[in-house]
């Protein structure tokens, strides 16, 4: 009998500490969304939009959690690079009449 209650006892306690093991891993994934979502560079005019070269003035800090105080920061305007939908014309190789 008092085996018995002692389990129990320690199941209760294991399923308590896992819900609350989980409630605390979901409000720090949330509190740490929150604070990716204020990382401004994909609406800053010098951001490309290419792999390779994320941000023409800061591209080691670009898209990272140190660019949320960035003092480069431009909003987007209509001419800026990132935003033409368009591809780049790729011209072929051969002679070209001017």
């Amino acid at each position: 009998m008092l085996a018995t209650l002692f389990c129990a006892f320690c199941a209760l306690a294991i399923v308590i500490l896992a819900l609350s093991s989980f409630w605390i891993t979901l409000k720090q994934g949330a509190s740490y969304v929150k604070k990716l979502h204020q990382i401004p560079c994909t609406n800053c005019d010098f951001f490309t939009n290419d792999y390779r070269l994320k941000c023409t003035i800061n591209p080691l800090t670009a898209c990272t959690e140190e660019a949320i105080g960035c003092r480069d920061f431009e909003y987007k305007t209509i001419t800026c690079n990132a935003c033409q939908n368009h591809p780049r014309q790729v011209k072929k190789p051969g002679f070209y009449i001017a």
